[in-house]
């Protein structure tokens, strides 16, 4: 954040807010974002992964296009399950840029990816999130989720 101006907020009307796929065109709008989650990430890096999840029927990336400017992402993988029928979906990431809070940006990216989880067999969709990111799990809750398990977890 730079503390020498002022953050723009932009106030975006509804019918302004188009959520599509991303395309590859797409990735200079990526880094900031990315930045933003916490994970900073180079334009080349998000062409890379871009590529990577358009070449698999397995994941999207659904982006907020805000007039053309990037206002939020998403990224969503389907699992096939094994003990039991259908899929689980996964949104892997979600981030809207604090520029566009408060617009709506996130329930309607979440709303995409859901439609994308039952159209390929997904039979629940769920979300990963630290534990410090208190109003990221406030806004899960808020559009439908619920805390249900518990994540273990083994890093190289």
């Amino acid at each position: 954040m730079h503390h020498n101006r002022p953050e723009t907020r932009i106030m975006a009307t509804p019918g302004a807010i188009i959520i599509r796929q991303a395309l590859l065109g797409d990735a200079p709008g990526f880094p900031n974002l990315m930045t933003e989650l916490g994970y900073p990430a180079t334009e080349q890096f998000a062409r890379e992964r871009l590529a990577q999840l358009a070449s698999g029927a397995e994941d999207v990336v659904f982006i907020a296009d805000c007039a053309g400017e990037i206002g939020g992402f998403l990224s969503f993988h389907v699992i096939p399950l094994f003990h039991v029928e259908g899929n689980v979906g996964r949104i892997t990431a979600l981030v809207v840029s604090s520029r566009f809070r408060r617009c709506g940006i996130g329930q309607k990216l979440v709303t995409a990816a859901e439609e994308f989880a039952w159209a390929h067999g997904c039979v629940r969709v769920e979300i990963t999130s630290g534990d410090h990111r208190a109003d990221a799990h406030a806004f899960y809750e808020a559009v439908g989720y619920r805390q249900e398990t518990r994540r273990f977890l083994k890093s190289k």
